[in-house]
């Protein structure tokens, strides 16, 4: 009988080793499952796979735990790469009314360049397209005299001129007073404040005489010194600095 049993234990097969195999398998399965969620760019699946991994190896914590364990709302849009660079319906219909706004305001510069060559006012005047709308700039030295707020009379026929353009135009216009840095101090102007305002007030009320524009789309600011163009230390860039600035402003800003 004792040889009997010592011969069935001599036939029973150690089978231990499958144990750690087996979570070897395990966690080579996992390491690709991991691998392969990350390749993918998706951040909201590979926080749900790894919050899976966490509770099924360790019950919530452990090398696995993410770092934003709570899921995400459902039908949640996830952004991905290849989302960055589609447009909306509404931003492609933007774009096109910010196209088109453009091209009607470039043929209204077109039209006060040529009335600025006619007039051989290129050193005095200037006009740019801008993100905003039209920028026309005029120097102050062809409106008014030095420490003045009244328009010369030779200038108001460009007033008179740049309100005529403005009739066909159903959009915003202001109108922005500046001045150099050099102090002013009379009963009238006791600053470069009250000087930049009264001059941009004075040349809308001009540009305001012509009875087809509507008084409600305009509007005047005084800056004063504090938004200079070039540099006060030289006669030149001050010069550029004195100015008055109409802007035609867009419905349709990009």
């Amino acid at each position: 009988m004792a040889r009997k049993r010592k011969h069935q234990h001599e036939e029973h097969i150690d089978e231990t080793w499958l144990i750690p195999y087996a979570d070897l398998l395990t966690l080579l399965l996992a390491l690709f499952i991991v691998l392969f969620a990350s390749s993918k760019l998706d951040a909201q699946k590979f926080d749900q796979l790894v919050q899976s991994l966490t509770v099924a190896f360790n019950g919530g914590t452990g090398f696995f735990q993410s770092p934003n364990p709570l899921p995400a709302p459902p039908n949640s849009p996830v952004p991905t790469i290849e989302m960055k660079h589609v447009k909306t319906k509404e931003q492609e219909e933007q774009e096109k009314r910010f196209q088109q706004e453009t091209q009607e305001l470039q043929k209204l510069k077109g039209q006060l360049d040529s009335y600025i060559g006619e007039s051989g006012l290129k050193d005095k005047l200037e006009t740019k397209i801008t993100d905003l709308g039209l920028l026309i700039t005029i120097l102050d030295n062809a409106l008014f005299d030095s420490g003045s707020a009244e328009v010369r009379p030779e200038a108001r026929q460009l007033a008179a001129e740049i309100a005529k353009l403005l009739e066909t135009q159903p959009r915003e216009v202001t109108v922005a007073g500046h001045t150099d840095n050099v102090p002013i101090h009379t009963r009238e102007f006791p600053s470069n404040w009250e000087l930049s305002s009264k001059r941009a007030l004075n040349f809308m009320k001009i540009l305001l005489e012509n009875p087809k524009l509507d008084p409600r789309r305009f509007s005047a600011t005084g800056y004063g010194e504090y938004r200079p163009i070039a540099s006060n230390d030289t006669a030149e860039g001050r010069a550029k600095n004195r100015r008055v600035e109409v802007s035609i402003l867009r419905n349709f800003p990009k």
